[in-house]
């Protein structure tokens, strides 16, 4: 009994030692970062308002504000903020039924937004972190008629709240937003969706010039954008990060291999076809060229995992390098991308 029993022992020491030693490289020492959000609800200054209290406020609007106002009067459609029509047009946008049904559902959904405020926090600190220097965008909230859901500027960063009132909202089904989207329109998906949406509008796939626009070029630079999302975010689970159900997040790293190796040898990797770059990269309840098991936008996380491959054989190269380098193929190189 003693011979086979201490073996068990011995096992069991060695494996819990060799997870609790695991380390989450994505973690990073923050604590001496300082950053402050401090969020404001254009929402509630918008819907609290009297019908006719909304013209006459509009100055005060614009000096609270600022930018962000005609960001998001650009999403709403009600025009430039210093034309003398706004005013009327705002108030049309204040006094829609449908749209204060929303905003009451909404402050149902957010009567505070803290956790929003303590999770961008932490992002923006990683974001110092990774890009010293940098600004940190004043942050607002709003609601635009589930139009968008993350409103991005020169240093501002908006959240539409009516995009993210929960997998079973009501509206959602009525707009004819398809399920597979409306599974991530939720409070846990806010805080990434600022960090995916703020690097995407830093770093746009247009913006930074690539020299083709194919396939490769398109998953590395969206799984760039993830990688970033990753790094602001390492205690967020990868299906968040994703989008992924569980059961799809396992179908992809039980078929990595399997996805490559199919992209390898259909040519499909340097196809400039805008059909097969959109299979691959567009938002899907599938990806088209893979099974139904398979989550949309699947060759994005393949993308993810080849600059994920890169930067940690990498590790001398600075995050916003590898963001703005757009040889593609010095990039799968110096990956050493083989999955197994």
């Amino acid at each position: 009994m003693r011979i086979r029993y201490v073996p068990v022992i011995f096992l069991v020491l060695v494996a819990i030692a060799t997870t609790s030693c695991k380390k989450n490289p994505y973690k990073v020492n923050t604590s001496s970062i300082k950053v402050k959000i401090e969020i404001k609800r254009l929402e509630k200054d918008l819907f609290t308002l009297n019908p006719d209290e909304v013209i006459p406020m509009v100055p005060t609007l614009k000096k609270k504000y600022g930018g962000f106002l005609q960001l998001f009067s650009s999403v709403i459609n009600t025009g430039d903020i210093d034309e003398s029509s706004f005013g009327d047009m705002l108030l049309r946008f204040c006094s829609d039924k449908q749209n204060n049904e929303v905003y009451a559902l909404t402050m149902e959904k957010y009567p505070d937004v803290t956790k929003i405020e303590k999770g961008l926090q932490e992002a923006f600190m990683h974001y110092l972190y990774y890009f010293p220097g940098k600004n940190v965008p004043a942050v607002f909230t709003c609601i635009t008629g589930f139009n968008n859901s993350i409103i991005t500027g020169d240093s501002l960063l908006g959240v539409s709240l009516d995009r993210y009132l929960g997998a079973d909202c009501e509206y959602y089904p009525r707009l004819s937003i398809y399920k597979y989207l409306s599974a991530k329109m939720t409070p846990e998906n806010i805080v990434p969706d600022c960090m995916y949406g703020w690097a995407a509008s830093d770093w746009a796939f247009t913006t930074l010039n690539y020299p083709a626009d194919n396939v490769l070029a398109e998953i590395l630079h969206y799984g760039k954008l993830k990688y970033f999302e990753k790094c602001m975010l390492p205690e967020t689970p990868d299906e968040i990060i994703f989008g992924f159900t569980v059961g799809q997040m396992k179908f992809c790293m039980n078929n990595e291999s399997l996805m490559w190796q199919y992209l390898v040898e259909n040519n499909l990797l340097f196809s400039s076809d805008q059909l097969n770059i959109r299979k691959l990269t567009g938002e899907a309840p599938f990806t088209g060229y893979f099974t139904k098991e398979s989550p949309g936008q699947a060759a994005i996380w393949l993308g993810f995992r080849i600059i994920e491959s890169y930067m940690m054989k990498n590790s001398d190269i600075r995050m916003e390098d590898m963001i703005r380098n757009t040889d593609v193929q010095a990039i799968l190189e110096k990956a050493k991308y083989n999955p197994q």
